[in-house]
């Protein structure tokens, strides 16, 4: 199999299905579990979180910010969560949502993504706001050393709707202009059959039509927010993303981590089962 980003998000979704289990300490979830709102807390929160994880998905996924209110005691928790999710076979999505210019977003890039970084994770998630092209050491660095992206293109908060559903200078909708744009990068560099390895991030409550959203292609990994607390079911999966939908990284969070660590695993169980039997519908 390709060491490729794309083709191992690929694999992966081919055999655990298509959850991805977010790793968000709120401090509310933390009093849940009984630990404590520091960064001791969030390293015993994703550790576990991680061992649930395992061998049941094939993505996790950090949400940077949560470690990041401590400082670097924080990142230091953060560092032990990503290693151990690296370890134990996981694809690992930090989502960071990094975006600037020139060499502020080479560094960025070269925090997450280089090998041997202790931060390194398999993907990132990056903002295009100020430009695709403002990534562009961040797509050179990803596939020298066969990480990915996912670009921020169509999510499903409503202070985002005005932005991304105006009209560019092409005369489609600046979404529409993203994924266009990334996956002509994807169409350069994947082999035939491949899956792209720069993604994107659509939420799974987004109206495709709405957004002025199509099929695309080379086909690449649609990292989907919104399942679980935020509406989305495992059911709406293919209505949602039509032929799209077996690229979908369907993202829980607090869905699946309320249940506590000792259900925690059974409850990453019932889902994964629960989208099972929505893809045989």
């Amino acid at each position: 199999m390709s060491a490729r980003f794309g083709e191992r998000v690929r694999a992966a979704l081919d055999e655990r299905g298509p959850l991805c289990v977010g790793i968000d300490p709120h401090a509310s979830l933390l009093a849940e579990w009984s630990l404590s709102d520091d960064a001791s807390g969030l390293r015993e929160f994703g550790l576990r979180t991680v061992e649930a994880a395992s061998g049941r998905v094939g993505l996790v996924k950090p949400q940077v910010s949560f470690f990041e209110r401590f400082g670097s005691a924080g990142f230091a928790a953060l560092e032990e969560v990503l290693a151990a999710a690296r370890a134990a076979g996981l694809l690992v999505i930090a989502d960071a949502k990094r975006g600037d210019i020139g060499s502020t977003m080479d560094a960025y890039a070269a925090a997450w993504l280089l090998p041997g970084s202790p931060l390194e994770a398999d993907a990132l998630t990056v903002n295009p706001f100020l430009g695709v092209g403002s990534l562009d050491g961040a797509f050179d660095l990803a596939r020298e050393h066969d990480k990915g992206l996912f670009v921020l293109a169509a999510t499903s908060n409503p202070e985002a709707t005005a932005l991304q559903r105006s009209t560019s200078a092409t005369g489609r909708a600046v979404s529409a202009d993203i994924v266009s744009v990334v996956s002509a990068r994807n169409a350069e560099h994947a082999e035939a059959g491949e899956w792209g390895s720069f993604g994107f991030v659509i939420g799974a409550t987004v109206d495709w039509t709405d957004a002025g959203l199509a099929a695309f292609t080379p086909l690449a990994p649609i990292l989907a927010p919104g399942f679980g607390s935020q509406g989305a079911t495992p059911a709406d999966l293919r209505h949602r993303f039509g032929s799209m939908s077996p690229a979908v990284v369907a993202s829980e969070s607090r869905s699946i981590l309320s249940a506590g660590p000792t259900g925690l695993a059974a409850a990453i169980d019932a889902r994964v089962a629960e989208y099972r039997e929505a893809s045989r519908g």
